[in-house]
């Protein structure tokens, strides 16, 4: 598509801008910003919203007490066990021990900073 027709349809966050490719007059492929695209603004809103039940439903648990705080800011990262065991350079085993409340509280300082 031309640089002056790159979709600029409401975003769902008015701050929010993405970058396409768009063909300039000279013919060359360029970065054109884009406030959205309503397709890719409703599918960004429906992921948004599961994103947001889960955090939910992961927040009830950690108040039920039956997974630790970690499982709370995994689910608001958007984090697997494997992905938080890469970021920290802890086994997955251990970070899988470390969403049980119990295992959690007694955990030192230093590997809750990391």
């Amino acid at each position: 598509m031309k640089h002056d027709q790159v979709p600029q349809d409401k975003a769902i966050l008015d701050k929010w801008k993405g970058i396409c490719y768009a063909v300039d007059d000279n013919g060359r492929y360029v970065l054109a910003q884009s406030a959205g695209w309503e397709p890719v603004n409703i599918a960004n809103q429906q992921a948004w919203e599961v994103i947001k039940e889960e955090m939910e439903e992961v927040a009830l648990k950690v108040s039920r007490g039956e997974l630790s705080p970690l499982a709370f800011h995994m689910a608001r990262c958007q984090m697997d066990v494997g992905l938080l065991a890469r970021y920290t350079g802890i086994a997955k085993w251990r970070v899988k021990r470390h969403l049980k409340p119990r295992v959690f509280k007694k955990l030192k300082t230093g590997v809750l900073e990391r």
